[in-house]
């Protein structure tokens, strides 16, 4: 399992080094990858929505997100911390 902290202002250019300590430091957003299934699997085929089915019928919130950079679908959970 990886852990990802995903820090939304990340992408705001007009913020001050100040400003965004304060905003990351209020909300960091915790996204651990449960399992990563490549994209372009056989037609019809979703391992990774199956693998979340499974995960929530165990009581794990899954979900799943699809990860530009890897070209795969993440099956992760989330939580937000402050």
């Amino acid at each position: 399992m990886t852990a990802m902290i995903v820090r939304s202002v990340a992408t705001q250019p007009g913020l001050s080094p100040a400003d965004r300590a304060a905003h990351d430091a209020s909300t960091l957003v915790r996204r651990e990858v449960l399992a990563s299934f490549p994209a372009g699997g056989p037609l019809g085929s979703w391992p990774a929505e199956d693998f979340a089915k499974a995960r929530r019928a165990d009581g794990v919130p899954a979900e799943v997100v699809y990860d530009y950079p890897s070209d795969a679908f993440l099956v992760i959970v989330r939580s937000v911390s402050s």
